[in-house]
């Protein structure tokens, strides 16, 4: 649809449209490539049609923010309270959090990381996710009997792994990153996984045993 049939037509596209536009631009071109007019071409529409969904380019931004949360710190927090019946399989659970389509977004997690460089207040709001992640993390150890110390260490351990994978980009194919998966647990743990957790876990991330 032309922005001559958007104008004619009433068509005014729809408040996700407009928010799925802005994240496509974030994290194919970054931060600077969200701006309304460059929107409003991708989609075809007008540039009033906009302010119809948001007030301003900062509610979008806002919106976008409240996107990476509910599409990264919310997964990885129920990943690591979810039931397992062993720490391992515990361990797993987070590990397949960050391998399993769907559940922690990678893409916007670098994105928004890249973001929060130029801008404090989206610095803090990822700081406060960085900590409210790591607690998430120090508490499911602790619930399988590691001292708050030794928890908090191996919390750390966990996430700046997981972290530094995305932030260097690294680019490891999916077969890899499972071979490597027992180890991981080990180290984070101090345990070895079984067999059949692995199994599961395999199913779950969609790798071939």
């Amino acid at each position: 649809m032309t922005q001559t049939a958007d104008m004619a037509t009433g068509w005014r596209g729809s408040r996700e449209g407009w928010l799925e536009a802005a994240y496509d631009a974030l994290v194919r071109e970054g931060i600077d490539a969200v701006k309304i007019l460059p929107l409003a071409a991708r989609l075809q529409l007008s540039r009033t049609s906009f302010y119809w969904f948001f007030a301003n380019r900062g509610a979008l931004l806002e919106a976008l923010a409240e996107r990476w949360e509910e599409r990264t710190t919310a997964p990885l927090v129920a990943a690591a309270a979810s039931y397992a019946e062993t720490e391992t399989e515990a361990m797993l659970n987070v590990i397949a959090c960050f391998l399993q389509p769907g559940a922690f977004d990678v893409r916007l997690e670098f994105a928004v990381r890249s973001w929060a460089l130029g801008d404090p207040a989206v610095m803090a709001r990822l700081r406060a996710a960085d900590t409210q992640r790591l607690a998430a993390l120090s508490a499911m150890l602790e619930s399988w009997g590691h001292a708050p110390e030794d928890a908090d260490v191996r919390a750390r351990t966990i996430y700046l792994t997981q972290i530094g994978y995305i932030s260097m980009q690294t680019e490891e194919s999916l077969a890899t990153r499972i071979a490597r998966v027992p180890a991981y647990v080990e180290i984070f743990t101090g345990r070895c996984p079984e067999e059949r957790e692995l199994a599961r876990f395999r199913a779950r991330v969609a790798a071939e045993p």
